[in-house]
């Protein structure tokens, strides 16, 4: 037993938390860091170690951050406000010192403070470590929604795992991916609050057991369970200087005890810590390989570890404010489902509702088909989870009961709907059958949630005319866009501070709440002043990422150069391996001579491929040996310069973002759902090239067609192409292409690795090829070189960057999460109560 209690007798009398504000002045921060710094960690001037000063700084800064985020609470409690759950996998966060100084408007304060003490805020700021809570473009995403959904006031938490690594720390050896691990909290995180008292309990494995209660009820009980703690840790949100801070709250795995007592007293120390080690490895890594049996069930895991902890949680603070009256819970609560890793949700909201408080399935059922909403991120079929039924069988009996039944009555709604039509009820049920039958996890979300949403206007259309079309003949008023967008505090105002000078001085400071005021700008493209200031800032960018790259990869980049950038996840329908053809082509062209009117070209390329993605694998290699024969050519001196950047991360971004000029969306058309790299680009000044894919479409709506380098084949042409596409012919036909191939496949890029390519030649060669690379190859060449004419011309590039800028607006998260709440959530922004500065 515990000695100690959980519920203390004594109670602070009602002054007990009348405390000042903390000051906001450079005075105050430097006294709460020394402070922290001297007391709270026991450092001195003989410390050496950078880590310290920042832990310091980032204490003194959550304090301030303490005291508005339990005002914001409160606030919530007062007005009973409605409130929205985001569920996801993945928060990829970034760092939080200049993001939390920014939004409480303390950035110069804090600097000037630790000036005076003789300690510079950007050597501390650098020392902070990417949070490993994501992976791509979903998980940044969801960090930019919670960015948007506090500054707009709205009450929405963030459910997430707490990742003790994240997905892998990505290394470049003799041109080969590599990852280690990336123990990201290995000396702890200074933002993050635990709450040991708000820990639940979830459930696996164990059966079913029936039997009825003195109403003559059918009641299931789920029993013998693998138990495992879900302990929370809890993340201040800060909305954007408004005193708004809201949650993120992030569920670590515990076991129910720490060991087996007995088996160590008996010699076997494995064993007795068997059941930890078994219950910790739940949140241990994000994304684990699902290859393997074993990591499909540790991904099953995962997914429901999130769903069952988060609404116990939610039911948890309802029951405390309002008993176990569940008749107004609809009302009052709505969770948003990030892509269908959370679909599980639907089925345990069931459960819990009925198993744990008691009420019917009509009643159940109405509240999940009101309170859950469902964004769907992908178009690729693949990536619709499917987990086997004897999966569900062992690891999650009541849930299998529960979807089954969620099945049969769907099903027969959709009988009545199309009487006799039983290819349709196959093609819609969530039980796919074959030669493994399969829980349909995208077709549970959509059948329980009352909203579905695509990404980007393509994305959305596509989704009801392909992928759901069934379900949305069904129901056509539950499908909804919502075009994705990024936070333009992090993504402009923190990361491009020359940029964010000129803003404010041109237009005053309400666009970084108002993004729409960048339209502002446009007329400022005409003036030569303006472009020329401009311009200088643009240059200093690309110094400060050319110097980066030199650090890094090794490889110089002029500044003068055209900054060509491409970084994303690595993919083959992102296409990284047209862009290296190109790259290719362009080294061809200089060791033929040809080479007037040449632009000087640096193209960068980052991202990770997933660890069992051997394709994408070979593609980081073909782009290390490409631009490793180039950067040691001296024949390429000046003209094309080519460097894969490694552990690509938000941090990074950060600094390529503001220096590149033109930024790569050359997805195949109909495979990108919308994309956020590319806004974070235009934002910024850079010239999209890309096809008519994804939030590609918008932006080239907003900026105008003269504005962006448009090629490929449309998402309906890469369809109509299919059933006679012939790459050979095509590769045949053009003699650029026919020579890229040549040099590919004479191994002049693995003199010494015979055949390692082979495998990538062969799929640019198939007719099968469903990423149509050959096929856009000389689209892409003929917009390549547009680029290059129109960087030539400096005045008319510097008017295309301004103009990109300025038109940008739309793609700010406060648009597309203003749009989530008018359509969706419904949401009444709350203003907690001001504190002093």
């Amino acid at each position: 037993m515990s000695p100690f209690k959980n519920i203390i007798s004594a109670r602070p009398n009602e002054h007990f938390f009348d405390l000042p504000p903390l000051p906001m002045t450079p005075e105050g921060i430097a006294r709460d860091f020394q402070h922290y710094y001297a007391y709270t960690f026991g450092r001195d001037r003989d410390c050496q170690s950078a880590y310290y000063p920042y832990k310091a700084l980032a204490i003194a800064l959550r304090d301030r951050l303490m005291e508005r985020w339990k005002g914001t609470r409160h606030a919530y409690e007062e007005v009973g406000a409605k409130r929205t759950y985001y569920l996801s996998l993945e928060f990829l966060m970034g760092r939080a010192l200049s993001n939390a100084m920014l939004n409480l408007g303390i950035s110069d304060a804090a600097a000037k403070g630790l000036y005076d003490l003789g300690i510079s805020l950007e050597e501390i700021a650098g020392n902070e470590p990417d949070a490993g809570l994501g992976n791509g473009g979903l998980g940044r995403l969801a960090a930019c929604f919670l960015d948007s959904c506090a500054t707009l006031q709205l009450p929405v938490r963030g459910y997430g795992l707490h990742y003790e690594y994240g997905m892998f720390r990505q290394l470049i050896e003799n041109g080969n991916q590599i990852e280690e691990p990336d123990h990201w909290v290995r000396d702890g995180n200074p933002w993050e609050l635990e709450r040991p008292e708000f820990t639940q309990r979830i459930q696996f494995g164990g059966h079913t057991e029936t039997h009825k209660d003195n109403d003559g009820r059918d009641v299931v009980r789920w029993v013998n369970t693998n138990d495992v703690l879900a302990v929370p840790y809890d993340i201040p949100i800060p909305g954007y200087r408004n005193g708004t801070i809201n949650t993120l709250r992030l569920w670590k795995a515990a076991a129910t005890d720490e060991f087996d007592l007995g088996e160590f007293n008996s010699g076997s120390y494995p064993e007795s810590v068997a059941q930890k080690n078994a219950a910790e490895h739940i949140t241990m890594v994000l994304y684990p390989n699902d290859a393997s049996e074993n990591g499909k069930e540790l991904r099953l895991r995962q997914q429901f570890f999130l769903a069952s902890a988060s609404i116990k949680d939610v039911l948890r603070d309802w029951i405390r404010l309002h008993g176990k009256d569940f008749s107004g819970f609809a009302e009052k609560n709505c969770f948003q489902l990030n892509d269908t890793h959370p679909a599980v949700s639907v089925a345990e909201l069931m459960r819990q509702l009925m198993d744990d408080h008691g009420l019917e399935w009509t009643q159940a059922w109405a509240i999940t088909r009101k309170t859950m909403a469902y964004t769907n991120h992908t178009l690729l079929p693949e990536a619709l989870e499917r987990w086997p039924v004897r999966l569900f069988e062992r690891l999650l009996p009541r849930i299998l009961q529960i979807i089954y039944e969620i099945n049969a009555r769907f099903l027969a709604e959709v009988a009545t709907r199309w009487p006799g039509d039983n290819d349709r009820q196959r093609r819609m049920s969530l039980i796919e059958e074959g030669y493994e039958s399969q829980v349909r996890m995208a077709y549970l979300a959509i059948v329980g949630s009352f909203s579905v949403n695509g990404v980007a206007g393509l994305h959305s259309q596509l989704l009801v005319e392909g992928l759901f079309r069934d379900f949305y003949e069904l129901w056509p008023d539950k499908f909804n866009n919502k075009t994705n967008g990024v936070t333009p505090r992090r993504w402009l105002a923190m990361c491009n501070p020359g940029l964010r000078e000129l803003l404010d001085e041109t237009i005053g400071t309400e666009w970084v709440r108002d993004l729409s005021q960048l339209e502002r700008l446009a007329p400022y493209a005409e003036d030569a002043d303006f472009r020329e200031r401009w311009h200088r800032i643009k240059q200093d960018n690309k110094r400060c990422l050319a110097n980066t790259v030199e650090q890094v990869c090794r490889v110089s980049f002029p500044v003068d150069a055209l900054f060509d950038v491409q970084v994303k996840r690595i993919h083959e329908y992102k296409r990284q391996l047209l862009n290296i053809l190109h790259v290719i082509h362009l080294y061809n062209r200089i060791k033929r001579g040809d080479t007037r009117d040449w632009t000087s070209r640096c193209v960068l390329i980052g991202g990770k491929a997933a660890p069992g993605y051997q394709m994408a694998k070979q593609i980081i290699k073909l782009i290390n040996n490409v631009a490793r024969a180039i950067n040691n050519d001296p024949e390429t001196e000046g003209l094309l310069r080519v460097a894969f950047i490694p552990d690509y991360c938000v941090s990074l971004m950060e600094v390529i973002a503001p220096g590149t000029d033109l930024s790569e969306q050359i997805s195949t058309a109909g495979k990108e759902a919308s994309g956020t790299g590319n806004m974070k680009f235009m934002m910024n000044g850079a010239i999209t090239i890309g096809t008519l894919d994804g939030a590609n479409i918008e932006i080239r709506e907003q900026v105008g067609d003269e504005h962006f380098f448009l090629f490929g084949l449309t998402a309906a042409g890469v369809e109509a192409r299919r059933s006679h596409y012939d790459p050979n012919g095509i590769i045949a036909g053009d003699a650029a292409l026919l020579e890229v191939m040549s040099l590919l496949e004479s191994g002049h890029f693995n003199q010494f690795e015979p055949g390692i390519f082979d495998q990538i030649i062969l799929s640019i060669r198939n007719a099968h090829d469903p990423w149509m690379t050959a096929a856009d190859f000389r689209s892409y060449i003929d917009a390549q070189e547009q680029v290059a004419a129109a960087y030539r011309d400096r005045e008319r590039w510097l008017r295309m960057s301004i103009l990109n800028t300025a038109h940008s607006g739309h793609f700010s998260s406060d648009r597309t999460i203003a749009e989530y709440n008018r359509d969706i959530w419904k949401l009444a922004s709350v203003t907690p109560e001001s504190l002093g500065g």
